[in-house]
């Protein structure tokens, strides 16, 4: 980070917290120097053998301001060597059973064998790193350091091992954050420190690039930019110390100073780069073009995959040398051998990418920045900048020009500036001076007129005037930004239909009913498990193209298998008295194979065991019913012909001749195939439905200030009669007189005779405008009784 913000000089913690207030979370980070403590250079001027043991050795060690001595039995030590080492009461880095010990382990002087050890000399895993990030450890002993180490010097620093490693949550919007220039850009815009990207200077001699290689793109829409850079009398060696540093922090184990330097600008810009032999490209030619279909290509790790014509190839006049964005190819691999090397920095659709990417099961760095969609223009600022290190590096001659074939060269674009939008969307009180102040720390800079933005072609995310009002919050502070009340008249309002459903979930809750929530995908062989029939629509799903399994395969038709599994599992674990509600869809399609979209209706799912009972699940229902606005009384039709229900306890729901959907109890073998051996009740009620005859307005009607007349009848009816058919000929027949009845009694048994059961309802009846007289009352009593006489009802003396 200091490489470009030299000026930043803050604690870990303060870092964290400041990049993640301006929108740059850090997740979190580690200092590679936690626990070591007390660890210096030192020389060994002296090793003699250990009196008492055989393997050991000891020796006396020059730590700058005295000389210690030290019992060891590493192998690898000579006298003059210098050497990592702990005095005592320092710590180094310990683990147990392949684990970090926190806060490492503390080093004591003592006797070894009976000789006094003041120290402990340190290998690279006891300093807290591995060889793969020092490859010139050994890979058992003692580190040594180079001859130039300065003898008493921290040997932690000398190592490069105080350093902080953060790790980022980067959102997929801020593709410039991909990349350590992204994050340093935000670091010096957060603490106002200046930014100093690398300054790319003009390399190669004075031939020509398009002398050595020749590029053609035949997928233009796939591959708008590729930029081609050839080095000469290349030199592979390892990487200087600074730059193996710099890919370690970032989890890259150095290879050499070419493969290095492509990963190096791929952490660095966030472009993904590929050196390939170009001894090994026939034709010295570059063809960028599609698979062929079935063709075998096998990638740099020794991996075969089949292609097809969909995926993108880097080729030569003969045969593919690489999959684009993705990996190159065994055929091209660079060897020790390589005397001419050809830099590839290109740009890839986004979404080819991707799709290759897992059509091939082969996810690689490079694969996952190109899929984000990265900027066309960053690729020739990425080959320019790598022939520049090889050039620093002394890894070979850079050859004069490049090759570019560029279809997509993206210039940068203007967003209206409008600071008093800016203020009214934020909701602040800033001048167009301090917002220009916020908008220069991140590129983001003013035309001559003051009333555009420029912004660069990396900046991918900025199209609009929230995109600035954005960037002025997160620099200006959101912790600063007052709490205010939005100024729109539609404050707290809910569309009519959410109003529907939050009635219900008030309903269900308030009846004791707690809310589950169910997969919208499950098996085909819930139909099965419902006692669906064979032609039944319902089992016309639609079907998960790429599903996880067989039993989340298809989209539900009806909400009843989620229901009963969550009634399920509180069975299994023995709750007494379960209720349940969900508000979820169902997907019915209107064809299949499907031409449009499935039905998407929401529906309301009741379900229960334990206490309560089939009317108790009809009062629930009743109850949402009347909170909804559906005055006119909801009607009940028996047998509704659900296989999934008991076929004596259910019923439709109907309201004004229009089905609302059904409850009942669940047939015993169905409630047996999800393991209750209960009653269990259900109810589906459709959304939708109710919204089309729910209504919200309310009359109120004065308190009647006349005296109400009340009738009782006890009736002997027949079992084949409902309480639903003797209710509607109470409300046809009882005029405008009748304000309400209620069935407070029914009784079967003895006392009555076979094949009938006795009820008793009373009636009230009241004018609202006048005393009723007895002859009023008796006149509507008899059309009542009139009725009751033709379903076979007799009145019980």
């Amino acid at each position: 980070m200091k490489m470009y913000v030299p000026d930043l000089d803050v604690d870990p913690q303060e870092y964290t917290d400041a990049m993640t207030l301006t929108g740059t979370k850090v997740e979190g980070y580690e200092r590679t120097d936690a626990d070591l403590d007390k660890i210096v250079i030192g020389q060994i001027d002296k090793i003699e053998q250990h009196p008492d043991a055989d393997k050991l050795v000891v020796c006396q060690v020059n730590i700058g301001t005295e000389t210690i001595q030290i019992v060891t039995g590493a192998p690898n030590i000579k006298e003059g060597d210098k050497v990592p080492v702990v005095l005592d009461g320092g710590r180094v880095a310990g683990s147990h059973d392949g684990k970090m010990t926190p806060g490492g382990i503390e080093i004591r002087k003592g006797k070894l064998r009976g000789v006094e050890s003041n120290g402990m000399m340190c290998s690279i895993e006891e300093l807290g790193s591995t060889r793969d990030m020092y490859p010139e450890a050994p890979e058992y002993g003692i580190y040594i350091f180079p001859e130039d180490a300065q003898v008493g010097e921290d040997a932690v620093e000398a190592l490069g091992l105080r350093d902080v490693i953060f790790e980022y949550e980067i959102t997929s919007n801020r593709v410039d954050c991909y990349s350590a220039l992204g994050i340093a850009r935000e670091a010096a815009a957060t603490f106002n420190k200046k930014f100093c990207p690398p300054k790319i200077v003009e390399t190669g001699n004075d031939e020509k690039t398009s002398d050595y290689v020749k590029v053609t793109v035949e997928d233009p829409d796939l591959c708008p930019r590729y930029a081609a850079r050839v080095v000469k009398n290349v030199k592979i060696g390892p990487s200087p110390k600074w730059m193996q540093r710099a890919l370690a922090s970032n989890g890259i184990r150095s290879i050499n100073n070419l493969v290095d330097i492509t990963n190096y600008i791929m952490e660095e810009y966030g472009q993904p780069m590929h050196a390939y032999d170009l001894d090994k490209i026939d034709g010295s030619h570059i063809v960028v073009k599609r698979a062929k279909q079935g063709e075998k290509f096998v990638t740099l790790d020794g991996q075969e995959h089949v292609l097809d014509d969909s995926i993108l190839m880097i080729c030569d006049e003969n045969k593919p040398v690489g999959i684009a964005g993705i990996m190159g190819g065994e055929n091209s691999m660079i060897t020790d051998e390589v005397k001419t090397v050809l830099f590839e920095g290109a740009c890839f659709n986004g979404v080819n990418i991707r799709k290759s990417s897992k059509k091939l099961g082969h996810v690689t760095d490079a694969s996952s920045k190109f899929e984000k969609g990265l900027d066309p223009n960053t690729a020739l600022e990425a080959v320019n900048r790598a022939c520049q290190l090889m050039e620093e590096l002394g890894a070979g001659e850079v050859i004069g020009g490049v090759v570019d074939v560029c279809y997509e060269h993206k210039e940068p674009w203007k967003v209206p500036f409008e600071p008093d939008k800016i203020n009214a969307l934020i909701g602040i009180d800033i001048s167009a001076e301090e917002m220009l102040g916020y908008l220069e720390r991140v590129e983001l800079y003013p035309d001559e007129t003051k009333e555009n933005i420029i912004v660069p072609t990396f900046r991918q995310d900025v199209h609009c005037t929230a995109d600035l009002a954005e960037e002025v919050a997160r620099f200006y502070g959101y912790d600063k930004i007052p709490s205010t009340i939005p100024s729109s008249e539609l404050t707290g309002f809910l569309p009519f239909c959410r109003k529907i459903e939050k009635v219900a979930q008030d309903v269900a809750e308030y009846c004791g009913f707690s809310q589950a929530m169910t997969y919208s995908f499950e098996s085909p062989k819930v139909f099965d498990k419902l006692r669906l029939d064979a032609d039944d629509p319902l089992r016309q799903a639609v079907k998960i193209r790429n599903p996880l399994g067989e039993d989340f395969s298809i989209m539900k038709t009806l909400p009843l298998n989620g229901m009963l599994s969550s009634l399920e599992t509180n069975y299994r674990r023995r709750n007494k008295d379960v209720r349940l509600y969900e508000l979820a869809k169902v997907y019915l399609p209107k064809s299949l194979p499907l031409t449009e979209l499935a039905d998407e209706r929401v529906e309301l799912t009741l379900g229960m065991y334990g206490e309560g009972d089939f009317y108790t699940m009809k009062g629930v229902c009743e109850e949402f019913f009347e909170k909804v606005g559906m005055k006119k009384k909801v009607s009940y039709a028996p047998n509704s012909g659900k296989n999934y229900l008991h076929p004596g306890r259910q019923a439709n729901v109907y309201y004004d001749g229009r089905l609302l959907g059904y409850l009942g109890e669940v047939h015993p073998l169905v409630a047996e195939s999800y393991g209750m051996k209960t009653r269990v009740y259900v109810a589906v009620i459709d959304i939708p439905t109710v919204i089309e005859l729910a209504t919200f307005d309310y009359k109120f009607e004065d308190l009647t200030k006349y005296p109400a007349v009340l009738r009782d009848i006890s009736m002997v009816v027949p079992k084949n009669v409902m309480a639903g058919d003797i209710e509607k000929i109470l409300e046809e027949r009882g005029g405008k007189i009748l304000e309400s009845y209620e069935l407070f009694d029914i009784y079967e048994g003895n006392q009555i005779k076979e094949g009938f059961k006795s009820m008793a309802y009373s009636i009230v009846f009241r004018s609202k405008d006048r005393t009723l007289e007895d002859a009023d009352v008796t006149a509507a009593m008899k059309k009542i009784l009139n009725g009751l006489e033709g379903l076979g009802i007799e009145l019980r003396s």
